[in-house]
């Protein structure tokens, strides 16, 4: 009967009805005993395991994850919604954080341990982790490629500029990359950049735009960048479909 059942749902939680309806492929999945779930789940692209654990209740999307091979569990978490993140994360038995904590990177721990405490209409709150980061010393040549590999509607308005450590530096728009040396390090070419913490009200970012900068990161009181206000501030971000930020 399990084997049927599994037949069955093989045929419509597909990609493409993942796609055109995550909503209601999450409430499937979560109707399914979480070994049933895991089967269907596990050879799917990230970016559709994304899309179903971001609408689920995170006691049951833990158990998922929780399931998943590790390195495709801490994957999937690093990319989902923060806030659905941070519940998931405080959901894990505490053995099971302490084995995220050694696949993720520590800024994004600690990011996750403070989420569930941020207010809404914060930019923590709103952030999407859908960005795209290069280190100072990397040449546009090499982020050219990278971006050459994206779709067309997933190219971001602008790359952010970190340090080794992560701590933001500047930011770079994607249609000036071409003006520039492809030798040219990431680090010469990048303008200033304006952040906001997590506590801060999303809607300053609205002022950061309005004065020319595409986008607006949000950084911890290091530095260290966690993720980005785009132009749509008023609600929470759709999940989005492929994330970058941290590996």
């Amino acid at each position: 009967m399990i084997n049927a059942t599994n037949t069955n749902l093989n045929s419509w939680v597909t990609e493409k009805f993942i796609s055109a309806a995550p909503v209601a492929a999450a409430k499937a999945l979560a109707g399914l005993a979480t070994h049933e779930a895991v089967m269907l789940l596990k050879p799917l692209k990230a970016e559709f395991v994304i899309l179903c654990l971001n609408p689920m209740e995170a006691g049951k999307a833990a158990a998922i994850l929780r399931r998943l091979p590790a390195r495709q569990g801490a994957h999937v978490l690093a990319r989902l919604d923060v806030q659905k993140a941070a519940e998931i994360f405080a959901a894990f038995s505490v053995p099971q954080r302490e084995k995220m904590k050694t696949l993720l990177p520590a800024h994004f721990v600690q990011m996750l341990q403070k989420a569930t405490a941020w207010k809404e209409g914060s930019a923590g709150a709103l952030m999407s982790t859908d960005f795209l980061a290069f280190r100072t010393e990397n040449k546009l040549s090499d982020m050219v490629e990278k971006l050459k590999t994206l779709p067309r509607k997933k190219l971001p308005a602008a790359c952010f500029v970190t340090d080794k450590n992560g701590k933001l530096k500047g930011f770079i728009r994607t249609a000036e990359l071409a003006f520039y040396a492809p030798v040219s390090t990431a680090g010469s070419v990048m303008s200033e950049v304006q952040a906001l913490h997590p506590q801060q009200e999303a809607a300053q970012a609205q002022s950061i735009m309005e004065q020319g900068q595409p986008t607006v990161p949000v950084t911890d009181p290091d530095g260290i960048l966690l993720g980005v206000l785009n132009g749509n501030i008023t609600a929470s971000p759709a999940p989005a479909k492929k994330r970058f930020g941290w590996f």
